[in-house]
């Protein structure tokens, strides 16, 4: 899913699917030329950490040990529930305001990244429960 949130950004980012940032009305309406670049370069941005995410993370599976997996999901979860400190106040902000189309998606947003961490949660609590079985 996340390779498919990458592509998208960088080659449709004007999409609604996945992380494409046309759910923001202000990414058709740049104020000036430095803004639309501004915006490309952030959306760029956010494409090569995700794309450093994926490869770590399938580093971590493929060659990493027991505990080197156990401490990638901490900081998964970790590394995702950040989205509630900074960027769900902005986007809750945001729909409110009627500048996210479709309206509501901030919450759709939050029940995805909710049903993300519940699940690193889970699988953190049944591999300790597995190791101490």
């Amino acid at each position: 899913m996340e390779s498919a949130n990458v592509a998208i950004l960088y080659f449709w980012p004007g999409s609604r699917l996945g992380n494409g940032v046309a759910v923001f009305n202000a990414y058709f309406h740049p104020g000036s030329e430095e803004q639309r670049l501004f915006t490309s370069y952030l959306v760029n941005w956010v494409a090569g950490v995700k794309l450093i995410f994926i490869f770590l993370l399938a580093v971590i599976l493929v060659i990493g040990t027991e505990r080197v997996k156990l401490w990638a999901v901490v900081a998964m979860i970790l590394s995702i529930a950040t989205y509630f400190w900074r960027l769900h106040p902005t986007i809750k902000k945001l729909d409110a305001m009627g500048c996210i189309t479709p309206k509501g998606y901030s919450k759709v947003l939050d029940w995805m990244i909710t049903g993300f961490l519940i699940l690193f949660i889970l699988a953190l609590i049944g591999h300790i429960l597995m190791g101490v079985i």
